[in-house]
């Protein structure tokens, strides 16, 4: 097929009906790329015999090297089908774990996608991750199974074992898709019931239970993947050929003479031919034949493969001509026999024809998106389409129109930016010259010469035509010339570096609806922009162009270049009609990594990308020569924006802190910092490993896992006697860890004890970390009442479903009402700690969004905060080694502000006295300084008062800050007095019980053979990794190994891996949960045997001991160790001659 034209491909742009959107989706190394690059040679954009060499759109060096694509890039190609033709912007992603941030914005933009499958190696981590993720966005997929040449080459199968093989296959994926349907039609009917409840129990006295799931009523069948529903494609990108069951079906029903359709549905299944009665009947097992696939398709190939590995030349032409193909005599004379079999497979059964068809006529146009996922794209967070404003639910409509109309508003959505070299921009390339020009340039030419020519006559015959100095002058006027091009050239050298220099960023995006054109203006959406505040602000039909008030979140832009993403090279384009995927230049300033772009107000942003891998691995970066540092600050904002999935950091300690999701993503993140973005050398530091710190019922095994005895149990006291030494005096502590302390004024005190929370409850706490969140902005608004939409039923109904869920984890005696007391979440209010107020005379919860109380008045209310802000800051950083808290529940037995009240009253008769007694001197004399200075006082009172953020009532707000200065001393505020305290008591309270380290695990899926096994398990091992499940997979000698491992011991361990299995192994490492170091890290040894194995001197060391040290040192605090190890030793410098 020719190169296409960009006129034509402008032109397809406009018929919404033929385009399809598809995106590439696969696990790693299963051929997406080689797959690309079949379907790019059939555009002519790269040859047939480079496909699977050129990696065409690995456009960067370091996917070139390692062999992985690390960004997706797009491309748009032009397929014809009969006499349709079709537009098909396509899509690559990468297949790595570190990189799926990549995938989920690839997704966003897409209609359909095309999952690839590697034919050995089978359904994989990331294939179900992927799977997954295209059934979050709603997007249809279509299979091609990939790599079927190993088959016949490398695993040596026979055709019917091959097919056995390939029909687990699918069941496999089938199986991930069932399981995706049913929890979501399980979902959807508990939805129901839940609505019909209410009605139901009126209506009906005793309420019978309906057993069936709803799983019979539901189609599901156009969800499976079934080479019958030609929704399957069996391929080896490779050697260039692909097929469809329909390929085989039309040419054997004209061969045999039976009907396409039945071909169709029975080329694939257990039906085998009964040549006699040449009819097609069931049973092939049962009987012994072989199935119509094996017979009709498998054994074809696989004799054609035989013919061309074994060089048998009289088979070879026998097929070629049966065939009716062309073979080159360089192909067929080839030393390898892979090119002579890719010449005959691609012409035979191209690839490129079997895949793009399917895409075709299998997968939507933009034009069928469906109502669900257009109201799941619109709706942000906890809101339900219907809450949203009238004016918004009315731009469904033009979602579902897709219209390319001049009058329906412009919806784009931007899921990434990307930078390019400003050199590959079209304004900055070398373009060819137009005929006026090279004629121009031509007269300029003559005009020098003969210029040049006048002048040197001039030189040679000063004395016959002029006088000496006219000659100097006709010099001077040509040295001028010399000079002026030489600035000239200077000039434009000086704007070319600039340019070379310059990274431009470049919106990745897709139009949902309208017609984009160059030079438009356009709102730019945020993630945070709500379309009802601001419809009441702005003016009815108001635009981009007119001038409005700022509102949140909301700019506004210009759209300087559009451009035709294909690949390596973009395009200029005028204008993009809905339903394309297109790059818009000039977004640099407005969009950070997503966005939504809209001409109307309405429009809401759209749903956050959802991202499967979370960013783990932080180092602290820092350049060389620290004169360098506003490159690198400057490098790092760059670097946020390019890559989707990268955070960048300032910690309070000043260091500049990268996270990202891998050890390859960092190294990636890296590279670019260091030759694209920052240009200088930068020194980075060790990976900086997150821990946590909880605290663990008493044990009752001690370090060699021998039951605690008596002495063992007086050893314990005694030690713990110690560490209460290290309590300071003041701080009382019983028996059972309840804390008591007093502020250092001794005006209140405080009993503070910390228990540990049941695992499902910490785990339940981090699930619902953003529900926590909506639930603390929804009180605080109540306790600061301002005005706040109210929340919706569906979230109350969720936050109610979370307080049933925590009164069912938290049972038992001492649990008993601890859900009602809940105060707060801790750190950062929504974390997974938790805060209870047990004492007398006050009461508060956070569960107030669903009884709605009234705030009461209370001798604690002025003073709470302080609490609730202590107990954030404990659970911040814990005493071991500075890390937040996770797991530990802080109990308020006693908050005693008797003497606090005493003094406030003692203060406030003072104070008033003094009032007194001065108005009484005042009133006498009034002078114009006086006046003056009470006009100041009264304006900074009135600053005051607008600035606390307490109660809006004034009156309250002057008593509470009457309190405050009343109670003022030499120790500060008495409320930043409690904050200490709170914080203070929750270190001693977590102190006097069992503490421990909680470690960040990976689960690591591995992939080996039989031979290397040992050495994946001896790396493990090393790594304190632990073993979950072993299984051998079917139908191969491949053992798939589940293990978690933790997050400090993986750097480097891929590496490992690879080189002592040669490369057998690889495995696949994803931030899964966190885990209790069993091991306590202020342990001593007392017994003999346990001195003698965790001993100085020892083998095996304490590991939690190891990592809190690790941490203590790296953030400056004091770590106690030995500095001489083994001074015991004799140490001989020089050799003993």
């Amino acid at each position: 097929m020719v190169l296409a034209s960009l006129g034509k491909i402008i032109g397809l742009q406009k018929k919404t009906a033929s385009i399809r959107n598809i995106c590439i989706l696969a696990h790693v190394d299963h051929g997406k790329t080689t797959l690309a690059d079949c379907l790019i040679s059939s555009n002519g954009i790269i040859s047939n015999r480079l496909a699977g060499k050129l990696r065409y759109l690995d456009s960067r060096e370091d996917e070139q090297i390692r062999g992985i694509t690390m960004k997706s890039s797009a491309i748009s190609l032009h397929f014809e089908k009969g006499d349709q033709e079709y537009l098909i912007n396509l899509i690559d992603s990468p297949g790595h774990v570190d990189f799926s941030s990549e995938v989920s914005t690839a997704v966003r933009l897409c209609d359909g996608c095309v999952i690839v499958l590697d034919a050995v190696e089978g359904v994989c981590p990331q294939t179900q991750a992927v799977l997954r993720q295209a059934w979050l966005e709603n997007i249809r997929p279509v299979l091609v199974i990939n790599k079927i040449d190993r088959l016949i080459v490398e695993v040596k199968l026979t055709p019917q074992e091959a097919y056995s093989h390939l029909k687990n296959i699918l069941e496999q994926v089938n199986a991930i898709t069932g399981a995706l349907f049913t929890s979501k039609v399980l979902e959807e009917r508990a939805e129901k019931e839940t609505e019909t409840q209410g009605i139901s129990d009126s209506v009906h006295g005793d309420q019978v239970y309906d057993w069936s799931a709803g799983l019979e009523d539901t189609d599901d069948s156009h969800l499976y993947f079934s080479p019958d529903q030609g929704n399957v494609v069996f391929a080896s990108a490779i050697d260039g050929w692909g097929f469809g069951i329909e390929h085989f079906a039309k040419l054997y029903s004209q061969k045999i003479g039976i009907k396409y359709a039945v071909l169709l549905k029975t080329l694939w299944g257990d039906y085998y031919l009964n040549t006699k009665a040449k009819k097609i009947m069931k049973g092939d097992q049962s009987k012994g034949k072989k199935p119509l696939f094996v017979q009709l398709v498998l054994d074809n190939i696989w004799s054609l493969y035989e013919a061309v590995m074994k060089r048998d030349k009289e088979k070879i032409d026998k097929i070629v001509t049966s065939l009716g193909l062309k073979i080159g005599a360089r192909e067929s004379r080839h030393a390898d026999p892979k090119v002579h079999l890719n010449a005959i497979c691609s012409q035979w059964l191209p690839i490129s024809q079997a895949v793009l068809s399917m895409v075709c006529s299998k997968l939507p146009s933009p034009l069928d998106i469906t109502a669900e996922r257009v109201e799941k794209l619109m709706c942000v967070g906890a809101r339900t389409f219907d809450s949203l404003p009238p004016e918004t639910q009315e731009l469904k409509k033009v979602f579902m129109k897709c219209s390319s109309e001049d009058t329906a508003p412009v919806i784009v959505f931007v899921s990434k930016m990307f930078s390019v070299d400003a050199k590959t921009l079209l304004r900055n390339k070398p373009r060819p010259l137009t005929q006026e020009e090279i004629a121009q340039r031509r007269e300029l030419a003559r005009r020098r010469h003969a210029e040049k020519l006048i002048a040197s006559q001039m030189q040679e015959l000063p004395e016959q035509a002029l006088s000496g100095n006219e000659t100097e002058l006709t010099v001077k006027t040509g040295d001028e010339q010399e000079f002026t091009s030489q600035t000239e050239s200077m000039t434009l050298k000086t704007v070319k570096q600039e340019t070379d220099n310059k990274e431009s960023f470049i919106a990745f995006a897709r139009v949902f609806s309208g017609v984009v054109r160059r030079g438009q203006k356009i709102f730019v959406l945020g993630p945070k922009y709500d379309p009802a505040e601001s419809l009441n602000k702005l003016p009815s039909g108001c635009s981009a162009a007119d001038d409005i008030p700022s509102i949140p979140h909301m700019a506004c832009c210009i759209l300087e270049n559009l451009y035709l993403l294909m690949g390596r090279e973009l395009e200029d384009l005028e204008e993009v009609p809905s339903g394309n995927v297109l790059g818009i230049g000039g977004l640099q300033e407005f969009v950070l990594k997503s966005a939504t772009l809209s001409t109307s107000p309405a429009c809401p942003p759209f749903t956050p990308l959802n991202f499967e891998a979370t960013p783990i691995v932080r180092v602290a970066i820092e350049p060389k020569h620290p004169s360098e540092m506003p490159q690198l600050v400057r490098g790092m904002k760059l670097l946020n924006q390019a890559d989707p999935c990268v955070q960048v950091l300032i910690q309070e300690t000043g260091e500049h802190v990268l996270i990202t999701a891998g050890e390859v993503h960092l190294q990636r993140c890296l590279d670019d910092l260091k030759e694209r973005f920052a240009k200088i050398q930068i020194s980075v530091s060790e990976p900086i490993i997150p821990f946590r710190e909880t605290i663990t019922r008493p044990p009752k095994v001690d370090m060699v896992n021998e039951e605690i005895g008596k002495q063992q149990k007086v050893a314990v006291i005694h030690q713990t006697k110690e560490d209460q030494n290290k309590i300071p005096e003041g701080v009382q502590v019983d028996s059972d860890g309840l804390i008591t302390i007093s502020t250092p004024n001794k005006y209140a005190t405080l009993s503070v004890r910390a228990m540990p929370l049941p695992e499902e409850v910490t785990r339940l706490l981090e699930e619902n970390s953003d529900l926590i969140r909506t639930m603390e902005q929804f009180n605080s608004s109540l306790n600061e009442d301002k005005k706040m939409h109210e929340i919706n039923q569906k979230t109350l109904d969720r936050i109610q479903e979370f307080k049933q869920k925590l009164e069912q984890n938290l049972q038992g005696r001492k649990w008993r009402n601890a859900v009602d007391q809940i105060w707060s979440f801790g750190p950062r209010k929504c974390g997974p700690n938790i805060l209870l107020n047990k004492f007398e005379g006050y009461k508060k919860s956070v569960w107030q969004c669903l009884d709605k109380t009234i705030k009461e008045v209370s001798k604690y209310r002025d003073f709470d905060n302080s609490i609730v802000s202590g107990f954030q800051l404990a659970t911040l950083s814990g005493p071991m080694c500075e890390e937040p808290l996770m797991g530990v529940c802080f109990i308020v037995e006693k908050w005693d502000m008797s003497k606090a009240e005493e003094q406030m009253s003692v203060n406030r008769q003072a104070s008033e006295e003094l009032e007194a007694t001065e108005q009484a001197k005042n009133e006498g004399e009034v002078t114009s300084l006086s006046s003056s200075y009470t006009t100041e006082s009264t304006r900074e009172n009135k600053e005051l008062q607008d600035g606390s953020q307490g109660s809006p009532n004034s009156s309250e707000k002057s008593s509470k800050r009457k309190g405050e200065t009343l109670l003022a001393d030499c120790y500060g505020p008495f409320s930043g007095q409690l904050i200490a305290t709170m914080k203070e008591a929750c270190r001693y309270a977590l102190q006097v019980k069992p503490q421990r380290l909680m470690a960040a695990m990976y689960t690591c899926e591995i992939m080996a053979t039989a031979e290397v096994l040992g050495r994946v398990y001896a790396v493990l091992s090393k790594r304190e990794g632990r073993v979950l499940q072993e299984e051998m997979k079917e139908g191969t000698d491949v053992f798939i190994i589940k293990a978690v491992l933790p997050v400090a011991e993986s750097f480097g361990f891929a590496d490992e891996i690879r080189k002592r299995t040669s490369g057998l192994a690889s495995p696949q490492l994803v931030f899964s949960h966190w885990e209790v170091i069993s091991s306590d890290p202020f342990w001593v040894p007392t017994t003999e045997e346990e001195y003698l194995h965790f001993g100085e001197k020892a083998d095996s060391e304490n590991q939690a001991r190891k990592y809190m040290n690790a941490v203590r040192k790296r953030k400056g605090l004091y770590v106690e160790e030995k500095i001489v190890e083994h001074a015991e030793k004799q140490r001989t410098l020089s050799r003993n001659k």
